[in-house]
């Protein structure tokens, strides 16, 4: 799909704050209003906006703990990763999961209360599972950037 230079406009601001209105958004790139809703309704339609959801203070929430978890499975035969994938999705604590190259098979962005409730999670849950052979925790200690705003200009 090729973007218009409104397209990506649109979803520039819309990344930043998902509660703009369609007239603002119109008056902020120079076109009506009906137009501006078609071109966000195909950018809908066509998958390129996935949702509008509220980003939420984890740290506010009282979320302190972010856990990069390295895993390696015990066999990556199919039917073993379509097992841990399935698994994996239920746990909300996952906030991100991805299969990786290299010596890992997969990384895990685990958020949680405390070192405590981590502590839990991974003896309780993680480890419990026969698939996951072996797993390495990387604490976060200083958040530096964590935004959701992709690089639409530089992409594009």
């Amino acid at each position: 799909m090729q973007l218009e230079k409104q397209d990506i406009q649109i979803l520039k601001l819309l990344q930043r704050d998902a509660t703009v209105s369609t007239a603002a958004i119109a008056e902020h790139i120079n076109i009506s209003q009906s137009p501006c809703w078609r071109r966000i309704n195909r950018l809908e339609q066509e998958g390129l906006i996935k949702g509008r959801v509220a980003l939420l203070n984890r740290e506010a929430l009282g979320m302190e703990v972010v856990v990069f978890a390295t895993v390696n499975l015990t066999s990556t035969g199919r039917q073993n990763l379509i097992e841990f994938e399935r698994d994996i999705v239920l746990h909300p604590e996952v906030m991100e999961c991805y299969t990786m190259t290299g010596i890992w098979d997969y990384m895990l962005k685990i958020v949680t209360r405390s070192i405590r409730h981590y502590e839990e999670f991974v003896r309780n849950t993680l480890t419990a599972s026969p698939a996951i052979r072996e797993l390495h925790s990387h604490m976060a200690v200083t958040e530096i950037k964590n935004i959701s705003e992709l690089p639409l200009d530089t992409q594009l």
